[in-house]
């Protein structure tokens, strides 16, 4: 499952919490040929996130300007702020023969999804229960309680679209889920 270049296409997508931002780094990590399709996003920069490497961060009437011009592959308004896959990013990826990793949620999949020049292997991650997300969400102590109660009620909505995905994985152990999402890279190789 490849692009028309022989690039390769994962996704992974969760609710928030069960960590596919976490994977997906790990997957770059081990992998140089990954690399991570960096979304743009009205929401404020977190203190360590980089600009331009975890997200492009732009204005709310930046982003509308790029609806307007269509540069994104996909978008989605997420807890009050946009997100979106620029299409000029995710093209130099490929010309370049990389292989492009995809921190999206399930709008955005079902937006990319309609592209079928791109060959998506798409991976829905899970947490075990929504108590044990819950206490990641806490633990990771980077949103105050009403963003985590919309996170937690979020993930009602979220788990409804886990059948849109080829593979879905529960990430109750980090090692075992990288091990799972591993495998599944080396069998598309093939």
């Amino acid at each position: 499952m490849t692009s028309s270049n022989g690039s390769m296409m994962l996704i992974l997508s969760s609710p928030s919490g069960a960590g596919k931002t976490t994977l997906t780094k790990k997957i770059q990590q081990k992998y140089q040929n990954f690399k991570i399709s960096v979304s743009h996003t009205t929401r404020k920069p977190r203190i360590n996130e980089v600009e331009g490497v975890d997200y492009f961060f732009v204005s709310h009437e930046d982003f509308k300007k790029k609806i307007s011009n269509n540069e994104f592959f996909e978008y989605a308004k997420i807890f009050d702020n946009f997100y979106g896959t620029s299409r000029d990013s995710v093209n130099l990826l490929l010309k370049n023969n990389n292989n492009i990793l995809f921190d999206i949620d399930w709008q955005g999949t079902q937006q990319l999804s309609k592209f079928k020049e791109l060959n998506l292997i798409k991976i829905f991650l899970l947490p075990p229960n929504k108590k044990e997300l819950e206490n990641r969400l806490i633990q990771r102590n980077q949103d105050n309680i009403d963003i985590i109660s919309k996170r937690l009620k979020a993930y009602d909505e979220d788990i409804y679209h886990w059948s849109d995905y080829d593979y879905v994985i529960i990430n109750d152990n980090l090692e075992h889920c990288f091990l799972q999402i591993e495998k599944i890279i080396l069998s598309a190789k093939k």
